[in-house]
């Protein structure tokens, strides 16, 4: 019997014997995959941790745009007029292929001068440039201490690096110091990865001294500015420039589709650096490059932004008239000194309940929950915008205390801490 037709007659021979042929191990990882996808997706929704798109409505209080320059008409004049110059409308290629263009030097070249560095590098999000600059600069003998509560793109960055990493607890500098002390790493580098304004809790880093703390200890300092960009420092600067330490940290990144109402984020630093991550960062050099007109809106949202003192000024005492109420209301702001203004509700299904009856006097909130926050710190993320009035602010605190009454009345929230 040929091989062929005896694997045919084993395989007839078992069928009809009620003996099925092993199944085809494709359909059967896949029928696995699928399970563990519903098992999943069950397990999230049983603990209110299930997501959904949903389309904003109401009064929005999740938007970062910090200044309100998404919806302003110079933003979009500049816009059409980039479009309607501009050679082509993509950009075919990675920037190091057939991507770049001059108007991504002149904008790196202006955005350096703006926040006081030597030089920037534009990426195509946040994301992007916080794992390609963590990424490429680490190494496996490196120790990297990070800021227990830092955004995921730089925690996702630290992993791909694979160096040793020491979280410390939010903004404790004593805890910080020991673990500089216990972990010399001869073979290494040191780096210190923080925020300057932190995204869920509001508060910001004391640069001044983390940098103390870095040179001290021979680590280097890397400064997200993602929510201070726009918002803090000489013309919006940020923090670092406004500490005045754009000299001596490592890196600082700034993000552009928060304050500025465009797209991507820049990493700025030393020439050197800028060089070495054209070369190295994998998130820019197998990414395809923006179109070149839409370096134009993130020019606009730039000098907007930069001459944007009065609606700075004007957030700043909106944020702190918000904190107050809260406070004074019996409700944890946790330590918010910013306009992102955390309200820490400890459950799950607690803070879910508060979004749905906010929404349904027509504040567009979300509930935060784990594992964007830590477990049993479920929170509303209050963000304002120069644009909300104060009158409105008002209105939200007093459905604030309503919710709490109505989600339960013998159940009481956290005091202020």
């Amino acid at each position: 019997m040929r091989p062929c037709f005896r694997r045919w007659a084993l395989n007839r021979c078992s069928c009809a014997n009620n003996i099925h042929p092993p199944m085809n191990p494709r359909a059967i990882n896949e029928r696995v995959v699928t399970d563990r996808i519903e098992a999943e997706l069950a397990a999230l929704e049983s603990c209110a941790q299930l997501r959904h798109l949903e389309t904003p409505g109401g009064i929005d209080l999740s938007s970062n745009d910090y200044l309100g320059l998404a919806t302003d008409p110079r933003m979009k004049q500049a816009i059409l007029q980039a479009v309607n110059s501009a050679p082509r409308i993509a950009s075919t290629g990675s920037r190091l292929l057939s991507g770049h263009d001059e108007a991504w030097t002149a904008l790196e070249t202006e955005f350096a001068t703006w926040v006081g560095a030597e030089s920037a590098l534009y990426f195509t999000s946040g994301y992007a440039a916080n794992v390609g600059l963590l990424s490429a600069i680490l190494r496996t003998e490196d120790v990297v201490f990070s800021d227990s509560a830092n955004h995921a793109s730089l925690i996702d960055g630290m992993r791909v690096a694979k160096c040793k990493r020491v979280v410390f607890p939010h903004l404790d500098l004593n805890f910080l110091e020991d673990e500089l002390r216990r972990n010399p790493s001869a073979a290494g580098a040191r780096v210190i990865v923080v925020e300057s304004i932190f995204s869920m809790e509001g508060d910001r880093a004391p640069l001044a001294e983390l940098i103390e703390l870095a040179e001290r200890y021979g680590a280097e300092l890397i400064v997200d500015e993602a929510h201070a960009i726009g918002v803090c420092g000489p013309a919006g600067g940020g923090c670092v420039a406004q500490a005045g330490l754009s000299g001596r940290v490592l890196a600082t990144v700034y993000t552009c589709g928060k304050a500025l109402a465009a797209a991507g984020a820049f990493v700025c630093g030393s020439g050197k650096l800028r060089e070495f991550l054209i070369n190295r960062a994998r998130t820019f050099i197998f990414n395809t490059a923006l179109p070149p007109y839409f370096a134009a809106q993130v020019a606009a949202g730039m000098r907007l932004a930069a001459a944007a003192d009065a609606e700075r000024a004007q957030l700043a005492e909106s944020a702190a008239f918000l904190r107050n109420e809260l406070r004074q209301n019996g409700f944890d702001t946790a330590g918010s000194d910013s306009q992102i203004v955390p309200v820490i509700l400890g459950a799950n299904e607690t803070a879910v309940k508060f979004a749905a009856q906010l929404q349904s006097r027509g504040f567009g909130i979300r509930a935060i929950r784990p594992p964007t926050v830590p477990p049993g710190t479920a929170r509303l993320r209050l963000s304002l915008t120069a644009k909300i009035s104060r009158d409105t602010l008002a209105d939200l605190v007093r459905a604030m205390v309503d919710a709490r009454i109505q989600n339960s009345p013998e159940r009481s929230i956290s005091a202020p801490r």
